[in-house]
């Protein structure tokens, strides 16, 4: 297992933190201390990059500005929101998991990534995230551009680097006096790496470039969606033609949305609860 020596993680961290005081990014979901407004930061910057985040989480907490809310709100009304973010079983995921902290855990969010992991769309890299930025916990996460940081200083060279090697790394760097910030700063170090060099991260095992969006199923499924948030209801031909595509690929989507509970199906009627 690799680790650090002292000189060296000392290095390691003033390279990072020097970065970070003179070049750190602000969000507005940056240093705040509501932990449901980073609890919707997390679950919107999954596979999303921030500067498609940064209107539509303002915008979602204008309309959504707590959990009691966004679990009042209906299905339609929060996937409305959320067009244009990508991935919509996200926002179906977070209106359920605000019923369920209202429900279960009088509407404050708990401060445990084994109770966090419980909620629809969080998993434990989620889960450990936002008990970093939501509570200052010096929990031990691993994201796209932390990956790139530890490759970079820790495995050059290296190929098929699987995250259980940086793991401990990560752990062992964790500054447990503020990890909010320097997961902040490891972030924005990642950020600076991609723009400058070949992005690190392709020597990860994990490493994928997504597929392209036009013309793949998931710009069908998020077509659907929009139309039915456009409209109370459409039938299914309608929907059909609307969404301009091909029945043999949109009669299988379609039956998965159903399978999903994003579409109700009421006969040849469909709709967002």
């Amino acid at each position: 297992m690799q680790s650090f020596n002292k000189p060296t993680l000392s290095h390691f961290k003033e390279t990072i933190w020097n970065y970070y005081y003179a070049h750190g990014r602000d969000f507005a979901w940056r240093n705040v201390n509501d932990p449901y407004k980073v609890f919707i930061s997390e679950v919107m910057l999954q596979q999303t990059q921030t500067k498609r985040v940064i209107a539509k989480y303002e915008q979602f907490l204008i309309e959504f500005s707590s959990f009691e809310m966004l679990a009042a709100a209906s299905l339609r009304d929060v996937l409305t929101v959320w067009q244009g973010l990508g991935y919509n079983r996200r926002g179906k995921f977070l209106h359920e998991a605000a019923q369920i902290v209202i429900r279960n855990h009088n509407g404050m969010l708990p401060n445990d990534p084994d109770l966090l992991i419980a909620l629809p769309g969080i998993g434990p890299a989620t889960a450990a995230s936002i008990c970093a930025f939501a509570f200052n916990n010096s929990t031990v996460f691993i994201e796209t551009n932390i990956r790139a940081v530890f490759l970079h200083f820790f495995f050059r060279g290296e190929n098929d680097v699987h995250d259980k090697q940086l793991m401990p790394l990560i752990k062992e760097a964790v500054d447990t006096e503020n990890p909010r910030e320097w997961y902040y700063a490891l972030m924005d170090y990642g950020v600076l790496l991609k723009q400058t060099i070949v992005n690190p991260s392709r020597a990860s095992k994990h490493h994928a470039v997504q597929s392209k969006f036009e013309g793949s199923n998931r710009q069908i499924r998020g077509k659907i969606i929009t139309l039915l948030t456009d409209h109370p209801t459409l039938t299914q031909q309608e929907l059909l033609h609307r969404s301009q595509s091909q029945s043999e690929r949109f009669l299988p989507i379609l039956q998965q949305l159903v399978n999903e509970n994003i579409i109700k199906q009421n006969g040849d009627i469909l709709s967002i609860p």
